[in-house]
């Protein structure tokens, strides 16, 4: 059975402020954005959201915001203007390509980088790039703000912290300059317009010879992305030049936790997720 629209009804608020009365009002609507995540089962009949909260038009939601010490994009950002954007393609590459793979132009004209991070799918795009980058959110309802690491926020498959009546309105990610090493590959069965079956993005900076702090994260490799934080502890402070490898490969298996289904294999995510641990260390490390 497809999805029926005249059986759903939509809210349009005129602006934040009325969003978030609406959803204290509404905790069960659903918020919708650019709809990209949403239309694929709504349109095969599996979604059971009938009340749908509209926010495309709220302005407040939108802009990416540069100041000396951080980035603050609005929820509403597109992948499109992440990928045009000067500043994030310097200093936040991980971001810009993970944006440039998600779906084709017309996905990325439409899609959002709140949305993205509010459906909760392990295989999201940009979700590994934004916690390499350690990035904040803010969460929002009528009794205030707060801002959450990313990294706490998924708490299992499609499970986070936001209460029913918040909505993610910023991301936030702190400028750590031009330097530093950027790592960001995602596997699927395609160049482009593929779901990843495994998907791994690093940032590091190096010292005198020594990993000096490493952020490693995984898409697709466990119930919601994930920082992989044993191998992270195997490598920091190590020399780049004799990496203990082996003790890093059997961490990363530890840390992950990947699936059977219909896209891959365990087994098959398993040796990608340690293939591309490998070529990061290589491009860290260069012989």
């Amino acid at each position: 059975m497809r999805g029926q629209p005249s059986l759903c009804e939509v809210l349009t608020p005129l602006n934040l402020a009325e969003a978030l009365a609406l959803l204290a009002a509404h905790p069960e609507a659903r918020p919708l954005a650019g709809g990209t995540d949403l239309m694929v089962p709504f349109a095969a009949g599996r979604l059971p959201d009938r009340l749908f909260l509209n926010l495309w038009d709220l302005e407040e939601l939108r802009g990416i915001v540069v100041t000396d010490g951080e980035v603050t994009l609005g929820a509403l950002t597109l992948f499109r203007e992440i990928a045009a954007h000067p500043l994030l393609q310097r200093e936040f590459p991980n971001l810009v390509r993970s944006a440039m793979v998600t779906g084709a132009l017309a996905i990325q004209s439409r899609g959002s980088l709140g949305g993205n991070i509010a459906n909760g799918s392990p295989a999201a795009d940009t979700p590994p790039s934004l916690l390499a980058y350690g990035a904040e959110l803010e969460l929002t309802s009528l009794r205030g703000s707060r801002w959450v690491p990313y990294a706490d926020f998924h708490t299992g498959y499609k499970r986070s912290l936001l209460a029913p009546d918040e909505l993610i309105t910023r991301i936030r990610l702190s400028r750590m300059g031009e330097g530093g090493f950027h790592y960001f590959r995602k596997v699927g069965t395609r160049q482009a317009q593929a779901i990843a079956k495994v998907s791994l993005a690093a940032w590091a900076r190096v010292a005198d010879g020594r990993i000096q702090d490493l952020r490693l994260a995984l898409g697709s490799v466990a119930p919601m992305p994930i920082r992989a934080k044993g191998t992270e502890r195997i490598l920091q402070g190590q020399a780049i030049r004799n990496l203990p490898l082996d003790a890093a490969l059997a961490a990363l298996q530890a840390d992950i936790s990947p699936i059977d289904d219909l896209r891959s294999s365990a087994a098959f995510r398993r040796k990608v997720a340690g293939n591309l641990l490998v070529d990061m260390l290589r491009g860290l490390a260069p012989t």
